[in-house]
């Protein structure tokens, strides 16, 4: 059981506190919140580009093992010694093999193929997981993982009442949100969700904040 508050608590907690006057020419603590939400963006907000370690490591592994065979043998030669026999065989078999044959066909494709990918690579920006946020500052990026974008969605979607589970498949555009709900209305549950939905996806504070698609059902039967 609660006590009847005192007389002297009672006026305490109704007791004007003192008030503290900001001197106008000092400028005082900047109000956060205010700023972020009126901050106007600032600059182009792109993707991130992938660095590309992995395929210029193995690229630049190769060209390195193939150069340094080729010098390693024209010195060689230079020196007086006979070439070796891999290069007299690749250099027998380019000049009489004829260009429709078969392994001459499988070689160019080969090559094509490596040549076409590795030029994706470097046109590409890659690191699709990683959502860019507003730019609110041109000298500071930001960018939101997906699977931590969907976690966010899918934890607002289960605060709103009669949603029993969700699921979430963010993509760059789309969010896909299927909910199911095993008490009230679903109109009422739909409704519901597409407004905190909507909050959701600007918090996020993204630079193209993706539509969201909701579907929402009634859980299945057991057996």
């Amino acid at each position: 059981m609660s006590e009847p508050l005192g007389s002297e608590a009672a006026e305490g907690s109704t007791r004007r506190l003192p008030v503290v006057e900001r001197d106008p020419g000092r400028p005082g603590p900047p109000d956060l919140e205010k700023d972020t939400e009126e901050a106007p963006p600032s600059g182009r907000a792109g993707r991130f580009w992938s660095a590309r370690r992995v395929p210029a490591g193995i690229v630049a592994l190769l060209l390195l093992l193939l150069a340094g065979a080729f010098l390693y043998d024209v010195v060689a030669v230079r020196t007086g010694r006979d070439a070796l026999g891999w290069r007299r065989d690749l250099a027998r078999q380019l000049a009489e093999r004829p260009l429709d044959d078969t392994w001459v066909l499988v070689g160019a494709g080969v090559a094509a193929a490596l040549g076409l990918w590795l030029l994706l690579l470097a046109l590409t920006p890659g690191l699709r997981r990683t959502l860019p946020m507003r730019r609110t500052h041109p000298d500071v990026r930001a960018g939101l993982h997906r699977d931590a974008a969907a976690t966010v969605l899918r934890d607002r979607a289960m605060e709103v009442p009669g949603v029993q589970s969700a699921r979430v498949r963010l993509r760059r555009r789309r969010a896909r949100v299927r909910a199911l709900s095993h008490f009230r209305e679903l109109d009422d549950v739909r409704a519901d969700l597409d407004g905190a939905l909507d909050d959701a996806v600007r918090g996020l504070g993204l630079a193209r904040p993706p539509s969201v698609s909701l579907r929402v059902a009634r859980p299945g039967r057991k057996g």
